[in-house]
């Protein structure tokens, strides 16, 4: 359902901020990049891929992952091992999308998704990590975390969230707290989803024009397409303070959904070893949009 079917509908106050943006203050080149595309074409230059993966190979090898999603989380049951994957990345980068692919054939008693709102009061008082904690997985559960504690790294630092201070503490602490995560056995996996600027933005336009879309579109959403310099800044200040050899990031170069969600779920599954794993049904992970935080800056 199009916004053009329901005029005189709006359900969301952000609903024409989107298109003003591209009109009256995005570069003239991003805007050319936008209205000269096809539907497939991939917007990024930069991207090693021209248009998006077809849908029949897409659908064939997404088939032969659940098989190896399922047969992992049987794994974690039978072992009690535990998984937290922690999804990250630019708005509209495709995590949501990304997520309901990883789970949409899990039980969701054991694979749950954590997306925590603000904080609230008494929150914003306690040790920063805390609220998180209380949703790590248990014995034989995967939790997976769309955004998370990186938060105070990102978003918090480019709004103005947080101070300098709390910035700063939250980095001193991360490396212990992560360590200890994976001490106790917790398989961390952590994933950064990035997408080209013109690429976020036109997948900002689709949300605005579609009524089942547009409750996506928040206050951050439309402040956040004229911090993208603040973004890439503190993105790379985050993942370069946060990158290790206990906790790694993979970075995903999310322009074609299809591509990512595939790689997404590939890097998952080769972290954990499981009962009948099959490699050739996960297959190779494509180096050229999926890799460490140098993929970051291709």
């Amino acid at each position: 359902m199009s916004k053009t079917d329901t005029d005189d509908i709006a359900l969301n106050p952000y609903v024409g901020q989107i298109s003003a943006f591209l009109q009256d203050e995005a570069p003239k080149e991003l805007r050319k990049r936008i209205e000269d595309a096809d539907k497939d074409d991939i917007l990024s230059p930069a991207y090693p891929y021209d248009a998006q993966l077809k849908r029949k190979p897409y659908e064939a090898h997404m088939e032969r992952l659940q098989v190896e999603l399922v047969k992992m989380l049987s794994g974690l049951k039978a072992n009690g091992g535990r998984l937290a994957v922690v999804f990250e990345g630019r708005d509209a980068a495709g995590k949501g999308g990304t997520i309901a692919r990883m789970r949409q054939n899990l039980n969701p008693r054991s694979a749950y998704v954590v997306a925590l709102p603000k904080p609230s009061d008494r929150e914003a008082t306690q040790w920063y990590f805390q609220r998180y904690v209380d949703w790590l997985p248990g014995a034989g559960e995967i939790a997976m975390f769309d955004r998370s504690w990186y938060n105070r790294g990102v978003v918090e630092q480019v709004f103005g969230f947080c101070t300098h201070a709390q910035r700063e503490h939250f980095f001193e602490q991360l490396p212990s707290f992560e360590k200890m995560l994976v001490d106790d056995g917790i398989t961390l996996v952590k994933l950064w989803l990035n997408v080209d600027r013109a690429e976020q933005l036109r997948r900002f336009l689709k949300r605005e024009n579609d009524l089942l879309k547009q409750w996506k579109l928040s206050w951050i959403d439309v402040e956040g397409l004229k911090k993208w310099h603040p973004y890439t800044d503190a993105i790379r200040d985050t993942l370069d303070r946060s990158n290790s050899e206990v906790a790694p990031w993979t970075v995903i170069r999310s322009d074609d959904k299809k591509r990512a969600r595939i790689a997404a779920i590939q890097t998952v599954l080769h972290a954990v070893d499981y009962p009948g794993k099959d490699l050739d049904a996960i297959g190779v992970v494509d180096v050229s949009i999926c890799g460490g935080t140098e993929i970051l800056h291709a």
